[in-house]
């Protein structure tokens, strides 16, 4: 390997299921060194803060000596989540996760008494969906009393393992506007809503700007980060995705993990009455118009596992109809639902089901993807197809048929923590971070022509869905 043209800088991506660490060229933007520690998530969708720290502190030892000479870190996160700290920074209890949606009844008292869905887009973007932290916050203070009494601080993920390192209450944009009681209108703190869910604002971390440093890492033992690396704000694990491919506004992205999403970046405000769109931050001065669903990749893996099939084993045909809302749903906003399956036949075969049940997934991202481009996007603008998915044919097949666009299959895989590692090295730099990945061409790939649209599958699909909406929405 080369020696590095540039300084050496870190992303961390820390995930619902691990956290991973890459040591980058900032100059050129490859990778140079790279470690991963797994995370362990309850049935309940519940972690252990504690166990991230750990593993961020494994993943950055396995990158060996090049992480002693990072100039800079940043950390991206998963969104929404509840991290509840004493006064000692010790966490009262486990994280609740962004896909914990118990909180859906708060959720539906939180959004009628602030006065229905217009006037939450109308000062927050987005109508909050029962991951959001402020229906997760209020549902701790309704079930759980004393452990909402002893909370000194409300943190996010990437807030919490920043603050490890730094000693200091910080997070961003992006991340805040994901929470429900930042104002995207005002970009500041709502005082109302806080009151609301009963939740001091100085218990909640101060908001840094595009290009603000969180401050050095403070020494600590076992920590191979050298004493004083820069810190940057971090964000949330979307936003440093989109910082990853240095977006550009009016390109899609689809990604494909855990959860599904589809977002663009916007220079306009996102606000989306139906709730469909929740409309955040980026990482930087713009807006990242998203929708997001509970239920993807593992949705698919599990059904494959149930009728004993590999997950590439998709057969086409027999007009069978899957809704797979295992978890309940976000988009559509069904947190109470379960999986559906429809129009079974005597022929028909399981690699059938599974086509259907990879067909009701990408469904559930394509219906929002007109609304997260702006009006003057380009209706036939190739899809960024990424995430752990991204690398399955079934997947990319499926995604072809049922939008009817081009698919391009970035090279680059770890979005999150290459975003992480573009903000560190912009910080380093004096750089804009989504110019910086693009100079490091991350948004490169393999491109797949567009075919004909599958207009019989997809209206089967809504007519399923509209037909099952009683169904879906039982408690």
């Amino acid at each position: 390997m080369a020696a590095p043209e540039g300084p050496l800088v870190v992303g961390v991506d820390s995930s619902t299921q691990s956290t991973k660490a890459l040591v980058v060229d900032a100059a050129t933007g490859e990778v140079v060194a790279r470690g991963q520690a797994p995370h362990t998530v309850s049935p309940d969708h519940e972690s252990d803060p504690e166990q991230w720290w750990q593993a961020l502190r494994q993943a950055l030892e396995q990158c060996g000596p090049a992480v002693h000479r990072a100039a800079a870190v940043s950390i991206g996160g998963q969104q929404h989540g509840l991290v509840t700290l004493d006064g000692q920074g010790r966490p009262v209890r486990p994280a609740l996760l962004w896909n914990d949606v118990r909180s859906a009844p708060q959720r539906d008292r939180l959004v009628a008494e602030l006065g229905g869905p217009e006037a939450w887009v109308e000062r927050f973007g987005s109508v909050p969906a029962a991951s959001f932290t402020v229906t997760k916050w209020q549902w701790l203070r309704e079930n759980e009393p004393e452990a909402a009494a002893a909370v000194k601080a409300v943190r996010l993920p990437h807030d919490y393992l920043t603050e490890r390192l730094t000693g200091q209450g910080t997070t961003d944009r992006g991340d805040a506007s994901g929470t429900g009681w930042w104002s995207t209108a005002d970009q500041a703190y709502d005082e109302e809503v806080l009151g609301r869910v009963g939740l001091s604002p100085e218990l909640l971390p101060r908001v840094l700007g595009h290009g603000e440093a969180a401050g050095t890492v403070r020494p600590q033992d076992g920590l191979p980060l050298p004493q004083g690396t820069l810190v940057a704000t971090g964000t949330g694990d979307n936003m440093a995705a989109a910082l990853g491919l240095g977006l550009r506004p009016g390109r899609p992205v689809l990604s494909l993990g855990t959860s599904g999403t589809v977002y663009a970046v916007s220079t306009r405000r996102p606000a989306d009455p139906t709730g469909t769109v929740a409309g955040f931050a980026d990482a930087r001065t713009d807006w990242l118009p998203l929708a997001c669903t509970l239920n993807c990749t593992l949705a698919v893996d599990r059904v494959a596992a149930l009728f004993g099939l590999e997950r590439e084993a998709v057969e086409p045909g027999g007009g069978v109809t899957v809704l797979p809302f295992l978890d309940g749903e976000r988009t559509p906003n069904l947190p109470y639902a379960s999986g559906t399956l429809t129009g079974l036949r005597h022929d028909t075969t399981a690699g059938q089901v599974l086509q259907a049940t990879y067909d009701g997934a990408v469904y559930a991202l394509l219906a929002a993807l007109d609304l997260v481009l702006d009006d003057d996007a380009e209706p036939d603008a190739p899809i960024l197809l990424i995430g752990g998915g991204a690398r399955g044919t079934a997947w990319r097949e499926t995604v072809r048929r049922l939008s009817g666009r081009p698919v391009v299959v970035p090279r680059a895989r770890e979005l999150v923590a290459l975003g992480a590692a573009a903000q560190a090295a912009a910080l380093v730099l004096g750089e804009d971070a989504a110019a910086v990945a693009r100079r490091w061409s991350t948004a490169e790939g393999p491109s797949y022509e567009a075919v004909e649209r599958d207009e019989e599958a997809l209206t089967r699909l809504a007519a399923t869905l509209s037909d099952a909406d009683t169904l879906l929405r039982r408690r």
